[in-house]
């Protein structure tokens, strides 16, 4: 079995860049699918849960090349299976998009219902009602979605809640379909508006991304293009936090300063000093950070993927920081393993109480999930001796090389697996 090994202590010191949105990518991969000719995608991260995605595109048909330097060309120009139901389509969230990129190219589809990670309740009810008003009929069995529709014809779609997911899926499905379909209370998060700038090279009619109002007027054919998937606002935020908990010194290229404003804001609460520029951020850590109350909300809010790894940081903060878990439920499944490593957290249905204390110290932890995982390596970057986390498929679905980059801003980490250092390393001309 794997692990990460990190003998923690080392500031963090130096440069490092963002790979490009993983949940940009799981959305505009599947939308390709809708054009009449090749795509070529740009910026795509190498991680798990893109590359199961891309195994996924080619079981049903996909022609996909990897270009190298992280673009890949996705034609779907063949015959595109309308089933999807592998057991690689129930290990991921992101193979929801089948859905309603299938819906548009074929009329019908059948999916296996999707995973990952386990945070508690990810209803589907929001995309079947947008799928619904569009003229599908949706059943679910034996754990399997179908949709099939003669034909999809705009409507006025009021979503319940606040969904990414819905919110895709439905412009997935109407961007061809006959009239205006227009979604109310959209949610906003910029791999949102990536999907729909991405739909819109292709020739879509996508208006209102980032708004809480998006207009989509269909239309007959999508073509192929050449387009740049957005730096990662979650690894950035990931690489903030980390240059903040060891008291570091860090730039990160290639960002969006303006998706990053809620970490900024806080971190800045906490006395952490950020400097934007035009694509990069610069942190400077402070040896214990402030206080802080926080609450994760949907965009432009508090990202619920960056609380995880926010609870570490504050682990060790000066006085008693509150946390409340807007988004999911199950959330909270990382503060037992810091506990493990002396933190003082306290849980009270989705609000978490800390008590900072003077230092952490290392442990044997399990990642739990994605963000959870990567909570851990930021504890064990703090903490005093050694840290070692086990289950790492859960952080290489959304992190390409963390270690090495890591690594090269001084931390003291390592892969280890069957007692060798494992030496994760990506041949970009080969792959992605």
């Amino acid at each position: 079995m794997e692990k990460l090994l990190i003998n923690g202590g080392n500031r963090l010191v130096g440069t490092t860049r963002v790979g490009g949105a993983k949940n940009a990518a799981v959305g505009i991969l599947p939308a390709a699918l809708l054009a009449d000719s090749p795509c070529i995608i740009n910026n795509v991260p190498y991680i798990d849960d893109v590359i199961t995605l891309t195994k996924i595109l080619e079981s049903i048909g996909t022609k996909i090349s990897f270009m190298g330097s992280g673009s890949l060309s996705v034609n779907g120009t063949g015959h595109i299976d309308y089933r999807a139901v592998s057991d690689m389509v129930k290990r991921m969230r992101g193979s929801i998009y089948l859905l309603g990129a299938l819906l548009a190219r074929n009329g019908k589809v059948e999916t296996a219902y999707p995973g990952g990670c386990e945070i508690g309740a990810r209803p589907i009810d929001q995309h079947i009602k947008g799928f619904e008003a569009l003229g599908a009929k949706v059943t679910i069995s034996h754990g399997v979605i179908r949709a099939e529709a003669d034909r999809l014809v705009g409507n006025e779609i009021y979503l319940d809640v606040v969904s990414i997911g819905a919110t895709i899926n439905i412009m997935l499905a109407a961007v061809k379909a006959e009239g205006t379909t227009v979604i109310v209370n959209a949610a906003k998060e910029p791999h949102v508006v990536d999907v729909a700038n991405f739909l819109n090279a292709m020739g879509a009619n996508v208006k209102g991304a980032g708004t809480d109002t998006i207009r989509i007027k269909g239309v007959e054919s999508l073509s192929g293009c050449e387009y740049t998937i957005i730096p990662d606002q979650i690894e950035a935020g990931t690489f903030m936090i980390a240059a903040a908990a060891t008291c570091g010194d860090v730039t990160i290229k290639d960002v969006i300063p303006k998706h990053l404003e809620s970490i900024t804001a806080k971190l800045i609460e906490m006395g952490v000093e950020v400097i934007e520029m035009e694509d990069s951020v610069r942190v400077r850590g402070t040896c214990r950070p402030k206080k802080i109350n926080l609450k994760t909300l949907p965009y432009p809010g508090f990202p619920t993927d960056l609380q995880q790894p926010m609870t570490a940081l504050l682990s060790t903060g000066e006085g008693m920081s509150i946390i409340t878990e807007g988004i999911f439920e199950f959330r909270y499944r990382h503060v037992d393993e810091l506990r493990r490593m002396g933190a003082n957290i306290k849980v009270e249905d989705r609000v978490a109480i800390i008590q900072g204390v003077e230092k952490l110290t290392g442990a044997s932890l399990k990642a739990t999930d994605l963000r959870a995982g990567v909570a851990l390596v930021i504890a064990g970057l703090m903490a005093e001796g050694q840290t070692e986390i086990e289950d790492l498929h859960h952080i290489d679905r959304g992190y390409e090389n963390l270690e090495e980059k890591l690594a090269a801003l001084g931390a003291d980490i390592k892969r280890v697996g069957k007692g060798e250092t494992i030496l994760k390393k990506v041949d970009k001309d080969a792959a992605i």
